[in-house]
């Protein structure tokens, strides 16, 4: 029963182990059986949490544009354990992650047009920071861009 019930986990998408032992003890499995279960499918393969970790970090970076912050504390609520998760980050580099923060600023730039540029600059550095980004991070970006948009320049 276990194992099946890991199964058509892991057949609906990629699971880290702390995930698929919370579905089987909300299932009822014996915690022991469980473990077995868990350790024969790591044996196989079936369960990386490197790997799991590697791709929710890829994915949620492109996706949603979040920062190493908030892709940790997305690793942290997915169960994956807290080396595995500063190994996975250490693919996002600070580069990328400034220019992660330069394309959603530009994005969201252009639906703020019209906008007084501190109401800009306020919404964008918000919306930076619920994605995770730190605040040096966010106002230089912030800054730059509201500086070099159009509706803002002197004649």
């Amino acid at each position: 029963m276990a194992r099946t019930i890991a199964l058509r986990q892991l057949t609906m998408g990629p699971r880290s182990r702390s995930q698929l032992e919370d579905k089987l003890r909300q299932r009822g499995c014996d915690d022991q059986v469980a473990t077995e279960v868990l350790d024969r499918l790591e044996e196989v393969g079936l369960i990386d949490d490197t790997a799991y970790a590697q791709m929710l970090v890829r994915s949620q970076q492109a996706t949603r544009g979040l920062a190493r912050r908030a892709l940790r504390h997305e690793l942290r609520k997915k169960g994956v354990d807290d080396d595995t998760a500063a190994e996975a980050l250490d693919q996002v580099s600070d580069e990328a992650e400034v220019e992660q923060a330069r394309e959603l600023v530009a994005k969201k730039l252009r639906s703020m047009h019209g906008l007084d540029a501190t109401v800009q600059a306020r919404r964008l550095a918000g919306m930076l920071a619920r994605k995770g980004y730190g605040g040096d991070v966010a106002w230089r970006v912030v800054r730059e861009a509201v500086d070099e948009a159009e509706e803002h320049r002197r004649d």
